[in-house]
């Protein structure tokens, strides 16, 4: 614990003085914003005090510490009509050596084949310009695409209380024309009570830093034919968060219930959520499962608690359905079917979980 307290103290030292340099990057890692399982999703999102398994690296990683066995999870999710893809993967693995759990996690974010016509516009043809002649031999395509990589850690500190921390990798990619690089530390708490299970983690407690940088190469000859001047990089910063949650579960005969709640709290002054105090937004979310002999599950939740300035205030509905078999977990989350957001396109999540080594029940 002092090696990492020491760590800590010097990436917040490192990070205040380069925050003092930087831009504050507004819904700056959003794209994380989606989350890991389907499972997760079901529930209203409300998942982070829920009794951990690999996605805790992502919602609580202090949950971490509840596996037992090696666990690997792929989960793929696509909004907006299909057009923006979102791919999730992770694997956890307990360590004898330490008793603690290792997880890696990957998470991609992705629009692809965006079609490039920067080479496409002739500027001295006809009186205002216009497409070169066979334009689609200058048309090209790419992909803007988030991709991010966490490194976690996790162990029980005693029989109530498990403690861990995430270390995480951003890449923003737009294509050939820029990219941006950053990191940020994640640190989690979970405590078990004969009532009710809590917990509670700062993300980017060290807060993100990004660096931007853009290929001037590739746009060669933008200014001329445009007016508008290059892009150029700058560093930005993605402010700490804080997400607190709560979990209740029990057993009536064949059947195990679940309930639980999230708050997720942000400083960026977003202003879009329900419950807003000075620059402090806060997102509830709110879920249950009800699952029959450990083989079927069902799941609903709320989520996205907004104030939308034509509809008034709205939130969003969630469904989900799981089945186990053997030591494989199938689960389907949706949500977004009512309000607003529905003309956006609906989510729909597909993750599939499963549990080396460790046999069915």
């Amino acid at each position: 614990m002092k090696s990492l307290s020491r760590a800590l103290l010097i990436l917040l030292l490192f990070s205040g003085l380069s925050q003092a340099q930087s831009t504050l990057a507004k819904y700056g890692n959003d794209f994380l914003s989606v989350g890991a399982g389907a499972r997760a999703l079901g529930m209203g999102s409300a998942y982070s005090a829920v009794d951990g398994d690999v996605t805790s690296a992502y919602w609580n990683v202090a949950g971490l510490a509840a596996v037992d066995t090696p666990e690997g999870i792929y989960m793929h999710s696509e909004r907006f009509g299909g057009v923006v893809g979102y791919d999730y993967g992770a694997v956890a693995l307990p360590l004898k050596q330490t008793d603690g759990v290792l997880s890696l996690s990957f998470f991609r974010q992705g629009v692809d084949n965006i079609a490039n016509t920067l080479n496409a516009w002739d500027s001295e043809r006809g009186t205002a310009g216009g497409p070169k002649a066979d334009v689609e031999n200058y048309i090209t395509k790419f992909s803007a695409a988030d991709l991010a990589i966490f490194l976690s850690f996790a162990k029980n500190y005693s029989e109530d209380l498990s403690m861990g921390a995430s270390a995480k990798i951003i890449n923003h990619r737009l294509g050939p024309f820029a990219n941006a690089w950053g990191y940020s530390l994640d640190i989690g708490a979970r405590y078990e009570t004969d009532l009710i299970d809590l917990s509670a983690s700062i993300l980017d407690v060290t807060t993100m830093q990004k660096m931007w940088k853009v290929n001037e190469e590739e746009f060669e000859g933008f200014q001329e034919t445009f007016g508008d001047s290059i892009p150029s990089g700058r560093n930005e910063f993605v402010l700490p968060s804080l997400r607190i949650g709560a979990a209740k579960a029990f057993s009536i005969d064949d059947f195990e219930i679940l309930a639980a709640a999230d708050l997720y709290m942000l400083f960026e002054n977003r202003r879009a959520y329900y419950v807003n105090i000075g620059a402090m937004s806060m997102e509830p979310h709110i879920g249950a499962e009800v699952t029959y002999k450990n083989r079927i599950s069902f799941r609903t939740g709320l989520t996205d608690f907004m104030n939308d300035p034509e509809a008034g205030f709205m939130v969003s509905p969630t469904l989900g359905m799981g089945l186990r078999v053997s030591s494989f977990y199938l689960d389907y989350g949706f949500a977004s079917f009512t309000g607003s957001t529905s003309n956006l396109g609906y989510t729909h999540r597909i993750s599939l979980r499963f549990d080396l080594l460790k046999q069915s029940k």
